[in-house]
């Protein structure tokens, strides 16, 4: 990038790349700065399914969540495929509120729902393989005119000497960017087996320290779940074994299958999203991290918010 950038994006997640091409499609030089590429993100060791979209009206990640799903189903993108699965609780009688307005959505019988579980629906969502999906918005920046420059920045100051305008993408880095004490690392497991067959997804709901989810991706298959607040990145053994052995109680083909990958990636946690904007001396600051769990799918809606804030418009509603 010759010129100096109209934006500096921090962060090459799922977030600062969607961040980065609403800015860059719009007209601006932006360049992103980030502690490493795409593919060894915390965005890369997402699930990822995306809905369904359960937020109350007036809630800005219902909106958020709403115009993920539109940009994700308005054409084929590579990584992302819709597919028909199965969501479940434990407790009968825990439809959630407009879980009924979700796509291919069908309340289960007594004789086909999962056992032990007391509520389960079938609908139709994307499941996102983020590894291919990263490396297509990282193409699709690039090809718009976007720089990504693997330069991570010691603090906002320091940032807004790349650009009048500087987005806040960084994830969990953010806090100490920011110094926001909400801010936590929540430890989740990416367990990735051998696809014995599967093509419909699984998911356990609410999402309490350990569940069950099953998302197959073409020949491969993620597993999960769990979370705790905890900054170790160390793949756990038992913890591997537990995610298997609910996996498996649902799935019973999974019981053989290759084990592929086992990494572990931090959340970043935090009691809501902040996506809202300061100004720091001469520098308009835009911040846009915290989605938690929800990274993917708050993506696209984030973006625009985000994008609209440090182009001077008016965020939509």
């Amino acid at each position: 990038m010759a010129a100096r950038p109209d934006v500096v994006v921090l962060g090459a997640g799922v977030s600062g790349l969607s961040t980065g091409i609403r800015l860059v499609e719009s007209g601006a030089r932006v360049l992103v700065r980030t502690a490493a590429p795409p593919a060894h993100t915390t965005s890369a060791l997402a699930g990822a399914m995306v809905g369904p979209n359960l937020s109350p009206p007036g809630d800005p990640q219902r909106a958020w969540t709403d115009e993920t799903l539109r940009v994700l189903g308005a054409e084929p993108l590579p990584g992302v495929a819709w597919r028909d699965g199965t969501l479940a609780a434990r407790p009968e009688g825990a439809t959630p509120s407009f879980a009924d307005q979700t796509p291919g959505f069908r309340s289960l019988g007594d004789d086909e729902r999962p056992a032990g579980f007391g509520t389960a629906f079938t609908v139709r969502l994307p499941l996102v393989d983020m590894p291919v999906y990263l490396a297509y918005l990282l193409e699709r920046f690039r090809d718009a005119g976007g720089e990504v420059r693997v330069a991570p920045v010691a603090s906002l100051d320091e940032a807004a000497t790349s650009a009048p305008v500087v987005v806040n993408c960084a994830g969990l880095a953010a806090r100490t960017l920011t110094g926001d004490t909400g801010l936590h690392p929540v430890r989740g497991p990416r367990i990735v087996v051998r696809n014995p067959g599967l093509d419909r997804f699984f998911m356990e709901a609410p999402m309490a320290p350990t569940w069950a989810s099953i998302f197959p991706h073409g020949d491969h298959v993620v597993l999960g779940g769990g979370q705790r607040r905890s900054d170790d990145t160390t793949p756990d053994p038992a913890e591997e074994a537990d995610v298997l052995a609910r996996c498996v109680a649902i799935e019973p083909a999974l019981a053989a299958a290759e084990i592929l990958e086992h990494r572990v990636g931090l959340r970043p946690g935090r009691a809501a999203p902040r996506v809202e904007a300061e100004r720091r001396g001469d520098a308009l600051v835009v911040h846009n991290y915290g989605h938690a769990g929800n990274g993917v799918m708050l993506s696209w809606g984030c973006a625009r918010e985000a994008a609209a804030l440090a182009l001077g418009g008016t965020p939509p509603a």
